[in-house]
C-alpha cells in the first residue's frame, strides 16, 4: 500500500512538472520504475498507459487556459505518434539485460540535456509570431516520438526545447500544444507495447495511481505554466534525473562500480546541481529585476510623452 501511495505521489508530481515545464512525466515516472527493479518494456508501457489520462486531463486543461495551438499540435502529434509505435517495438524486442541500462542512458542524456538548456539558456523569445513550418515539426515529431517510447519519456525534452530554441511560439503555448500532442503519443506506444509484450507484464495497479496522481495535478499545473519560473524548475528536474540513471548505471551489470566510486559520483553530481539551481536562481531574479527596470522605464516614458502632447 505505501508503495502504492508513493507510486501516486510520483505521477503527482511528475505531471505538475510536465505541465508547467513541457516534460519530465514519462522520464521522471520511468526513472523511479526503473529504480525499484522494473522491466524496461514493462516500465514505458505503464507509464504510457497513465499518459493516455494524464495527457488528456492535461490537454483539457490548458485548452482552458488558452495555452494550446491546435495547428501544432496536429503537425507534431501524428509524425509522434508513427514514432512511438515504432520505439514500442524496437524496445518490445530487446532484452531485458540490454534494455535497462540503454533506457537509463537515453534517460541520462536527456536529463543533461534539460539541466544544461534550462541553466545555461533558459528561455528563448526571438521570432514570436513567425509560423512553425511542417517540415521542421513532422521529422521532430518522428524522433522524439521514437525517444520517448524507447526511454520511457523524451517527448517533451526533445520537443519542447527544440520549439522553444525556434522563438516563433510562446512558452505556455508551446507547453501546452506538447502535452496536448502527448495524447496521441501515448496511445501510439501503448499500442506497440501491447503487441510486442502483451499485457500480462503490465501492473495495472500501477498504472491507476500514476494516473490518479497525474490527473489531480494537471490543472494545476496548466495555471502554474502562467508563473513559475520554468528556468529553475528544468534545472530541478534534469539535475534529479541525472542523479538517479547514474546510479542505475553504476549498480548494472555495464558497469558494477565499487561502492566508494559510487559515492565519489553521486557527491560530485549533487555539487554540480547545487550550483546549477543557485546559477538559476541567481539568472532568474536578474532578467526579473531587469524586466521590472523596463517596464519602469517605459511607463515614465509613456507619461513625459502624455504630458509634452496635453
Amino acid at each position: 500500500m505505501r508503495a502504492l501511495i508513493l507510486l501516486g505521489l510520483v505521477g503527482f508530481v511528475a505531471q505538475l512538472v510536465d505541465g508547467s515545464l513541457g516534460m519530465a512525466y514519462g522520464v521522471t515516472s520511468t526513472t523511479l520504475l526503473l529504480a525499484v527493479g522494473t522491466n524496461a518494456a514493462a516500465a514505458s508501457a505503464t507509464v504510457h498507459l497513465a499518459e493516455i489520462g494524464t495527457t488528456l486531463a492535461s490537454g483539457i486543461s490548458h485548452w482552458r487556459f488558452g495555452n494550446i495551438d491546435w495547428k501544432v499540435v496536429a503537425r507534431i502529434g501524428v509524425p509522434g505518434g508513427i514514432g512511438a509505435f515504432a520505439g514500442a517495438t524496437f524496445l518490445s524486442n530487446l532484452s531485458t539485460e540490454v534494455a535497462a541500462p540503454v533506457m537509463s542512458i537515453i534517460l541520462l542524456s536527456l536529463g543533461v540535456y534539460i539541466l544544461i538548456r534550462f541553466t545555461a539558456f533558459g528561455l528563448p523569445r526571438d521570432n514570436l509570431g513567425k509560423p512553425l513550418r511542417r517540415r521542421f515539426l513532422g521529422p521532430l515529431g518522428l524522433v522524439a516520438g521514437f525517444v520517448d517510447a524507447t526511454g520511457g519519456g523524451g517527448w517533451g525534452p526533445v520537443g519542447t526545447p527544440a520549439i522553444l530554441a525556434s522563438g516563433r511560439l510562446a512558452p505556455r503555448k508551446v507547453i501546452g500544444s506538447i502535452d496536448a500532442s502527448e495524447f496521441i503519443v501515448a496511445i501510439a506506444a501503448s499500442v506497440g507495447f501491447f503487441i510486442g509484450i502483451g499485457s500480462e507484464n503490465i501492473n495495472f495497479s500501477w498504472v491507476a495511481v500514476l494516473l490518479i496522481g497525474g490527473v489531480i495535478a494537471a490543472p494545476i499545473a496548466a495555471w502554474l505554466v502562467r508563473h513559475i519560473p520554468p528556468r529553475i524548475l528544468g534545472s530541478a528536474v534534469g539535475g534529479l534525473i541525472i542523479l538517479t540513471n547514474v546510479r542505475t548505471l553504476l549498480r548494472s551489470d555495464w558497469i558494477d562500480a565499487p561502492g566508494n566510486v559510487q559515492t565519489v559520483a553521486y557527491l560530485t553530481i549533487a555539487v554540480l546541481w547545487a550550483a546549477a539551481l543557485a546559477y538559476s536562481v541567481r539568472e532568474y531574479r536578474r532578467h526579473k529585476a531587469e524586466e521590472t527596470v523596463e517596464a519602469i522605464e517605459a511607463d515614465l516614458r509613456k507619461s513625459e510623452e502624455e504630458t509634452t502632447s496635453a
